[in-house]
């Protein structure tokens, strides 16, 4: 007798190996009768999944006659399939195949091998299954991890293209295969990243806390600073409040509220200049809006904020009749003094009142809170700086308080 034959496991395997055929075939049988999704799937990927079949019965057969110590599962069993597969078949679909593939082979060993070796491959095949369920989720948390890494990697290619306004349409289709269904308005949302939180964990909060809230959002860490955009927002500060405790320590600023995902580099820009001025007013609320910041990012040289002063702020306020320019300024020169502004223009205190009120309702700033007046004062300087003081006044939208009496 050969020494393969006086092996009792290599006898055994042998026997097994020949009948490879007929279990893989019994298995496929049975899983097209029992398992639902089978059918279901296309005539490819059925293939594949016989061959991860085939492959499992005689990677057994292997896996026995080495007493357990062949090579890695998971490559003997799953090395034939695509990686994509994974993506094709779920866990809990894959760990039915292996659960019924074990059970076609228990069912057919007793007509297999002789009845002295059964229990031994009976015992073999249920410590065998548990390798298989051991790999099987190997797998699928590689391919997890992969796909997240690269999920990862795309989120931060669109929020990067956000914030330097290259959003086309192909930055468009990665958001939507990111989950991005928000179909309406969108803000940006900056503030320090949280220390000690892994990125992925951090994401996955903040998608969900932003979720409950009723908006997508795809995040980026970049530096030391966490951006998050959100759709489907209506107030800028509410949406961003709800993310809000998710930042690290210090101000959190949220963008206006842009259109849509392709014209978001709007918010995108203002949040950004709003986050590095924030330092500058240090009881800034949290989170702040960039629009209560326009002050402080004019003077730290933002272009954009200090013609949105002048536009906003400063040329409405010179083109309205009523002389709101002449009463504010000597309002503001002179300490805020009602009486004190009166005197120099020689009209009453009440007139005074009234015309700032009119600013407050023409600029939407109130000159008798302190941020408002300083915001005020800045527009002013930028204005008269800007030598835009002869242009012609606009031909609608004054305000007409030619009646500024007492």
């Amino acid at each position: 007798m050969s020494a393969r034959g006086a092996d009792p496991h290599s006898r055994v395997a042998e026997q097994l190996r020949r009948s490879t055929g007929v279990l893989s075939t019994a298995a496929t049988t049975r899983m097209a009768e029992e398992l639902p999704w089978f059918r279901e799937l296309s005539a490819e990927d059925r293939s594949w999944v016989g061959m991860i079949l085939q492959a499992g019965v005689r990677g057994f057969v292997d896996w026995f006659e080495e007493s357990g110590d062949s090579p890695t599962i998971a490559t003997s069993v799953f090395g034939a399939a695509p990686r994509a597969l994974a993506g094709v078949i779920t866990l809990q679909q894959t760990v039915d195949l292996v659960r019924l593939s074990i059970e076609v082979v228990e069912s057919n060993i007793e007509d297999l091998l002789q009845p002295e070796d059964v229990d031994d491959v009976r015992r073999a095949v249920s410590r065998y299954a548990r390798e298989v369920a051991f790999a099987t989720a190997e797998v699928y948390a590689r391919a997890a991890e992969v796909r997240g890494a690269w999920d990862a990697r795309l989120e931060a290619l669109v929020v990067d293209a956000v914030l330097r306004a290259e959003t086309d349409e192909a930055v468009l289709s990665r958001a939507s295969a990111l989950g991005w269904k928000a179909r309406g308005t969108v803000c940006v949302v900056l503030g320090a990243s949280p220390e000690r939180r892994t990125e992925t964990d951090l994401f996955d909060e903040v998608r969900r806390t932003a979720g409950a809230g009723g908006m997508d959002a795809l995040c980026a860490v970049q530096g030391d600073r966490l951006v998050v955009l959100l759709g489907g927002v209506a107030d800028p500060r509410q949406a961003a409040a709800v993310i809000a405790d998710l930042f690290g320590d210090g101000p959190v600023v949220a963008g206006p509220v842009a259109a849509d995902l392709a014209t978001a580099a709007v918010s995108a820009r203002a949040a950004v200049s709003a986050y590095r001025s924030a330092p500058g007013w240090p009881d800034a609320p949290r989170p702040v809006l960039a629009g209560e910041l326009l002050a402080e990012r004019a003077l730290g040289g933002d272009g954009h904020a200090r013609r949105q002063l002048v536009d906003d702020v400063y040329l409405p306020l010179l083109h309205a009749r009523g002389a709101l320019i002449e009463t504010l300024s000597a309002w503001l020169d002179r300490g805020s003094s009602i009486e004190g502004a009166a005197r120099a223009l020689f009209v009453h205190p009440n007139t005074v009142r009234y015309r700032l009120r009119q600013v407050a309702d023409l600029t939407g700033l109130t000159p008798s809170q302190p941020r408002d007046a300083f915001t005020l004062q800045i527009a002013l300087v930028l204005g008269r700086q800007s030598g835009r003081a002869s242009e012609p006044a606009p031909a609608t939208g004054n305000v007409d308080i030619a009646s500024d009496t007492a």
